[in-house]
């Protein structure tokens, strides 16, 4: 620990709609389990979030819990430092580290990236998701989405050349990336 204050800790279970279906090539969802995490000092509040993922044996119930077994630690100091050896990587340990940097960047008056020694960060492309679906569904998303200049395309089922067609018919200047989520195997 390094001279770090008492925290309280605050650590919530949110529900957040997704705009229409999400699918890749293991599932569907229509919305996200968001864990909140917040943490409280004199007069600054650091705030953190994580998705836990059961593909990597995670639950918001497990990461709540994880993240709740260290209230007595965050009250007695426990630091962004500290937390590196107090939790495996995951999204519980995610959500904190998160928090802390968060928090001392409000407490410094200082970005995060300067804090972190990093250099002013600069815009970036962003790969806009179309969802797994019908070659005609994927048209009209990628049709929404033509202007943007990547979009990453979920696959993984039978017809696939078909909505890598679809897609590209309807965003044709669009960079792609093919993601499969693990959907395909060595014969594909």
């Amino acid at each position: 620990m390094v001279n770090s204050p008492a925290l309280r800790l605050s650590a919530t279970l949110e529900s957040w709609p997704i705009a229409g279906r999400f699918a890749i090539s293991r599932g569907a969802k229509t919305q996200a389990e968001v864990v909140v995490v917040e943490l409280f000092t004199a007069g600054a509040r650091g705030r953190g979030e994580c998705v836990p993922y059961a593909r990597y044996g995670e639950t918001p119930q497990a990461v709540l819990a994880a993240i709740e077994a260290l209230r007595e630690a965050l009250a007695g100091g426990l630091d962004r430092h500290a937390l590196q050896k107090a939790l495996p990587a995951g999204a519980a340990r995610n959500a904190l580290d998160c928090a802390f940097w968060d928090l001392e960047a409000r407490r410094s008056g200082k970005p995060v990236h300067e804090l972190a020694g990093l250099p002013v960060p600069r815009p970036l492309v962003t790969a806009y998701t179309i969802s797994i679906g019908r070659p005609d569904d994927m048209y009209a998303a990628a049709r929404k989405a033509a202007g943007r200049p990547l979009l990453k395309v979920k696959l993984g089922a039978d017809d696939d050349a078909a909505r890598i067609a679809a897609v590209r018919a309807a965003a044709p200047a669009a960079e792609l990336i093919a993601d499969a989520n693990e959907g395909w195997t060595q014969d594909n």
